[in-house]
């Protein structure tokens, strides 16, 4: 019997096999994103330049009409926000024949989960540490502009050990620093480490339908979202910040959308490529970006016990 022709091939299917890496590397990545999915995104994909600006004008307020009297005219120089496109991250491994044919197919799975979930994990810890300047805090882990979590009022020292669980008089002076500062509800998100969770599920208040939803704890309805305080919606994730200094705390962050923002000059690419050298093949994902602060008011860090 002779050989048949037009056959669909590894040769023919070159570009589509690595497509199918891709696909499984996007869909874990944006699987795993919590804070990049609450704040502000700007695409800069196919832009060049390695500096956004982006323009920040202060806010106006109204003045009283006077009959036959000419109107006030509000005036604002506004000032900007640099975005450094300087955060370049990848995740790459090299696959040898041998074990391409002797391995299962459930190993491409889990590096392409891999791959996703590093990359994810590496964008939210960009935009987490974020909150090491919130409230004028200096940009360090040592959280000079948190409070702890016991009281919310009480400013965070790292050397004094001084981090308390989250309480809800916390919480609620927390809010209030954002309403003081005209920062809308809408938008708004409360990040906490695991730590706390399980403190705020041993808190009656915290655990009524008022804070989970309907259809109990497990109706997560975005990435870790685990319910709503006082309207804020609750996510956990483990890789919520830790603090500086021998108590090293975790922290809570408290925030609105206008926070920080997130620009993303190349989305995650995957790239294959046989190394004859190594009698293998190289698989690399990657992704460029930046992050930065918008509004200083904009979010709260609560120091809180790991």
């Amino acid at each position: 019997m002779g050989l048949g022709t037009n056959h669909q091939t590894v040769t023919t299917a070159d570009k589509f096999i690595p497509q199918i890496w891709s696909d499984e590397v996007v869909a874990t990545y944006k699987r795993n994103l919590v804070l990049a999915n609450l704040i502000k995104k700007i695409n800069m994909v196919g832009k060049k330049g390695d500096t956004l600006n982006i323009p920040k004008p202060g806010r106006g307020s109204a003045t009283a009409k006077a009959a036959s009297t000419q109107v006030t005219l509000v005036t604002d120089t506004a000032t900007e926000v640099q975005v450094s496109l300087n955060l370049h991250f990848e995740y790459s491994i090299l696959i040898e024949d041998i074990v391409e044919t002797q391995a299962l197919t459930s190993m491409r799975q889990f590096y392409t989960d891999d791959a996703g979930y590093a990359l994810a994990r590496q964008v939210d810890t960009s935009l987490i540490q974020l909150g090491r300047v919130a409230q004028g805090g200096a940009n360090s882990a040592a959280y000079t502009g948190a409070f702890i979590g016991s009281n919310g009022t009480t400013a965070y020292v790292a050397a004094s050990n001084n981090e308390a669980a989250l309480t809800d008089a916390a919480i609620r002076r927390s809010i209030q620093r954002l309403d003081d500062n005209d920062v809308p509800m809408d938008g708004r998100f409360l990040l906490v480490p695991p730590s706390t969770r399980n403190t705020l599920m041993g808190i009656s208040r915290f655990t009524e339908q008022a804070f989970v939803g309907e259809g109990g704890s497990s109706n997560t309805i975005r990435n870790g979202e685990i319910g709503n305080v006082y309207g804020v919606p609750v996510f956990v994730t483990n890789n919520a910040d830790t603090t500086s200094g021998s108590g090293l705390a975790r922290i809570c962050l408290l925030g609105h959308r206008d926070f920080g923002v997130l620009a993303t000059q190349k989305e995650v690419r995957t790239q294959t490529q046989y190394k004859q050298e190594y009698l293998g093949s190289l698989f690399t994902a990657d992704t460029l970006y930046g992050v930065a602060e918008l509004r200083d008011y904009a979010a709260v860090a609560i120091a809180v016990t790991a």
